[in-house]
């Protein structure tokens, strides 16, 4: 476990200052985002991908899918959702960003901006997977908790800056 959480720079080796990974989380939750997210590989598949217009797909071709049986209603649902996750992480992401410039540029200590990056990208990967696979309205708030833990970690990363800035 002590490996791990030095690996992660939460904490540094004896003697030495944990790494700062800033850029490697930045670069992460970029490629998370933007692309893990993307529901275009599974429209794809599906044969309901068009590039002209592929923010219309499952609006304008889920449906026809659907009845002409190239995927299940569940399938149209759970793509609906990844969508939705897709666009969140997009949307969420500049906060993320600024959180972690801002505390690099004011001097915040590396553990903590790793504490951070790690704490923001568990709660992405959570929230993703909650809203991609939960279907009922109970346990859907699971992702509004998990939604609120990414936001209060950049919160805390511009707070600590604003303390140090």
């Amino acid at each position: 476990m002590s490996a791990i959480l030095t690996t992660l720079g939460l904490r540094a080796a004896p003697g030495q200052q944990p790494p700062n990974h800033a850029s490697a989380f930045l670069v992460a939750n970029w490629l998370f985002a933007y692309v893990l997210m993307s529901t275009r590989g599974s429209k794809f598949r599906y044969g309901i991908d068009n590039n002209v217009a592929p923010r219309e797909d499952l609006s304008k071709y889920g449906e026809a899918a659907v009845q002409a049986g190239k995927l299940s209603r569940s399938t149209l649902n759970k793509l609906k959702r990844q969508e939705a996750a897709h666009a969140n992480a997009v949307e969420g992401y500049p906060l993320f960003v600024a959180a972690i410039i801002l505390s690099v540029l004011a001097g915040v200590p590396n553990e903590t901006i790793n504490t951070i990056g790690v704490w923001y990208t568990a709660s992405r990967i959570a929230f993703s997977l909650a809203y991609s696979y939960i279907e009922s309205k109970p346990l859907s708030f699971l992702r509004s908790v998990v939604w609120w833990s990414g936001n209060i970690s950049c919160i805390t990363g511009l707070v600590l800056a604003g303390k140090k800035l």
